[in-house]
Formats: C-alpha cells, structure tokens, sequence
C-alpha cells in the first residue's frame, strides 16, 4: 500500500519511552515523514525492549532521564536546533523537556503532563497530585512565554483525539437540530455553539471488551495500554470539569483558588470511583471516574466568562470501563492494598475478540444525548497497522496527527488538543480509527436503578452529576 507522506522532519527524531505506545508510533512515522534514518534515536531504560529495538536496527540510548540528566542528553540529540521530540514516556516531566525542547528550537509532543518518577505516590497533598495542577503549570508556561516553537501537550486518544470528537459532535449536532453548523472559528465561539445547543455536559465514554482466551493471572495487573500510566492516573484524585448547570457539590469534593478554575477533584481515587454513563455497545454501564487532562481542559476550553462562577461551563469527565482483565487486575489491587509486581499488556496477536469503543457523550440538550467516537477492533487493527492493539491505534494515530499539525504550524508555541485544527488532525488521524459514528440515546442516570434500593437522586436534573455519580 501507499501511503501519504505529510512532509519532511528536518534533524533527529528522539522518541523517549518504547513501550506498547512507542513501539505503534514507529513504523507510523516511518509511513508517513520523510526523514533521515540514522537521525532517529529512542531514549529506553528497559531492557524488556531493546531485543526489539536491536531487531530492527533502531538506535537506542539505554538511559532513564532524571532532572539531573535531561538536558544534557537532549542537547547532545539535538546539537543543530532542529527536530522533532516525541516524548511517550512515563515518570519524565512533560513541562521540563517541553520547555528545554523549545529553548533548543525543537518541536515537541507528548501524550500526557507527566511528572518526575515519584510525583504521584511520594506528594502528600492531594490537591497537588491532581491532573488540574500539571495541567496548571503547562498553561502558567504558556502564558509567560507566548508562540514560538510548536509544543503539543497531552496529545493522544484521550486527552487529545476526543478534544476533536467533541467538534464534531458539536457540529453533527448543529446540524441535526437545524441551526448552522458553520465550525466557528475562535475558542469564544465554540463556546458560544455549545452553550446555544444546551450541552450540559460530556462524558468522555470508553468500553474496551477486547479479550484473550486463557483467564488473567492472580498477581498479574493486565491492561491494552501502559499498566503504570494506568495505576498512576487510577490512584490519583478523580477529577473532573465542574459545569454551571450542577445543582449539588459532592461532600468530598474540593475547588481549587487558582488557576482557570474550571475543575473540582474528589478525595477519592479515581479508579475505585464509579458513574454512570452510556456507550452504543452496551448500553448502560458503570465506568471509573478516572482523572485525565481532557476533563478539565474541555470545561476550560468550553467557559463562556470567567472565573469560578461562569455564565455558562459544561461539566465534563472521563467515564471508563476498560478491558475486563483490568478490571479484574483493579480489584485485586485495591482490594489487597499493594500493587501486583507482575505487568502485562494484551498483544494483538493473543486478543481474540472486542474492540475499544471511544467516544464523547454530549449529553443534555434537546436531543438528548449524543455518542460520537471510534468503534475499532482488534482485527481491524492488525490490517490497519502493526505492533499495537486497537487502544494502542487510537493513541498512536492521535500522536501522528498532532506530528502532522506541528510540522505544519511550527511556531504555534504551546497548544493543547482543543486549541487545534479539529478538521486537520482527523483527517490525519480517521484512516486508523475504524468507525467513526454518530448515536443518540433517550438514556439518561435516573433509568435503570433498582428501585428495591431507594437512592438520593435529584429527579429534577436527570444529568446532574449527583445522578452520574453511582452510590
């Protein structure tokens, strides 16, 4: 087959971190830049991947970077200012090499703001485990220095590929309702469109029944995506963007005072924090409030005034039944206090059967809720691209398009996935996503409870969150 080439990366290519997201994003680039091969170097401390790094004679460093050690090693990459970061790791600091990467004149993405090794389990206060705070810090960064060298932050299926579902979702919307759907074309007046459609808020709502023969291992934490991004996000506060509509704040919620102001957190983690929420396969299902960037960026990005008391903000978190191994592996964690020793992702030649169907939930306006997002399988996936299952293509994919739309906007300065060409990137991204629907749904959180055990639900607002959010 052939491919489209979207244009040459000018200098090296680093890659930090080749796990199951890495080792995907590769033969992607290699499909669609031109770029010298022997400038491409991948930055990997575990040897679990340099057997598959030496098979395909890719240049590796075998280094963990650290704060002592980070710039050092990327100016000695980038000794000419130029090419291109690709930064998919876990326990580096997205922010540190985002802003060394631009003092180099380097363009950069990453999937994630994440911290140094230690953040999530070493920082006592909770409020600063939050993904508000490292969200917080990126923008803070913007904001002092604005433009240059383009930046991508937090820039794979979700957060990134999802910011540009709600677009669509957005315009299909419009559309379906009889108002125009002209993509507006300033942050203000997506707002505007959203606010003038009566979005109340979005689910970001995942069902992964992707499944392998042989029963999960005890001791074994089984995943289709990195098993420590995992952990980490799930034993970080839930959090989520706090919308105007909302009639009841959670006992255990918390604001923040600085800041956009757009998300509250929860003291809990959010892996053991269950909602309600809705995807076309199953119906009705619980998922885990799981923190992520995405949450709190979409309510910002969504804000119609300012503040902590807008005139109008959706309310707007991660919903998220994973693959059931993971939920098994889940349990098992929580419910013995430590975390297994053993980690293991679900290969796309062991998965037999299900895929992973990603999308947004716009839900109350006049249509009542509406599902739009990626519906792709595993066998899909193996004809579509190698090395990955269908979770690890919605990333890999988001993480070329948001490449794609660097190159071409390379003095963008820093920029989120809302702050994109919505339409550009899912042209990139849509060849490797499956289908791609739109569904709507008269579900709402007060149908399906059991009425043998009464619940404190606001009958009143069908999609407050005191509804979602599952007892």
């Amino acid at each position: 087959m052939s491919y489209p080439v979207y244009g040459r990366i000018e200098g090296p290519i680093v890659m930090i971190g080749f796990g199951s997201i890495g080792k995907g994003t590769w033969p992607l680039i290699e499909r669609h830049f031109e770029y010298d091969a022997d400038k491409f170097v991948v930055i990997e401390p575990d040897a679990r991947q340099h057997n598959f790094l030496k098979q395909h004679k890719l240049r590796y460093i075998d280094t963990a970077l650290t704060p002592d050690n980070y710039r050092e090693v990327l100016s000695g990459l980038f000794p000419e200012g130029k090419g291109f970061c690709v930064n998919l790791s876990v326990d580096t600091s997205s922010l540190d090499i985002l802003k060394h990467c631009r003092e180099l004149g380097v363009l950069y993405i990453d999937t994630v703001a994440e911290p140094w090794a230690g953040f999530y389990f070493d920082t006592a206060d909770n409020a600063a485990r939050t993904n508000y705070a490292l969200r917080q810090a990126v923008r803070d960064e913007k904001a002092k220095n604005p433009g240059g060298p383009t930046a991508v932050n937090c820039c794979g299926a979700n957060p990134g590929m999802v910011s540009w579902f709600v677009k669509e979702a957005l315009l299909t919307l419009a559309r379906d309702t009889g108002r125009d759907a002209t993509p507006p074309t300033s942050r203000e007046s997506w707002a505007k469109l959203m606010q003038g459609l009566g979005v109340q808020g979005v689910h970001i709502a995942e069902r992964d029944t992707q499944a392998r023969r042989t029963p999960r291992p005890r001791n074994v934490f089984v995943n289709t995506w990195s098993v420590e991004g995992f952990i980490a996000e799930g034993f970080q506060p839930a959090e989520l963007g706090w919308g105007t509509h909302e009639p009841w704040f959670p006992e255990n919620g918390h604001t923040h005072d600085t800041g956009c102001q757009a998300a509250i957190w929860l003291d809990r983690p959010g892996a053991i924090t269950r909602v309600h929420t809705w995807c076309p396969t199953p119906g009705p299902q619980f998922g885990f409030l799981v923190t992520h960037n995405e949450a709190i960026s979409i309510s910002d990005y969504y804000t119609v005034g300012q503040g902590a008391h807008p005139e109008y903000r959706p309310t707007c978190h991660y919903a998220y039944h994973p693959s059931d191994d993971a939920v098994l592996s889940l349990h098992e964690m929580f419910g013995s206090g430590k975390q297994q020793t053993r980690h293991h992702i679900l290969t796309e030649d062991e998965i037999v059967e299900g895929i992973d169907e990603l999308g947004v939930l716009l839900y109350g306006h006049e249509k009542n809720a509406l599902w739009f997002g990626s519906r792709l399988s595993n066998e899909e996936t193996r004809d579509l691209a190698p090395y990955q299952n269908a979770t690890g293509l919605q990333v890999t994919s988001a993480v070329l398009a948001g490449m794609v739309w660097a190159l071409e906007n390379p003095e963008a300065g820093i920029v989120e996935a809302d702050e994109m060409d919505h339409a550009r990137c899912l042209e990139v991204q849509r060849p490797y996503l499956g289908p791609v629907e739109a569904h709507y749904t008269d579900w709402t959180p007060l149908q399906d409870r059991w009425e043998h055990f009464p619940e404190d639900i606001d009958e009143n607002e069908p999609w407050a969150f005191r509804n979602v959010l599952a007892t």
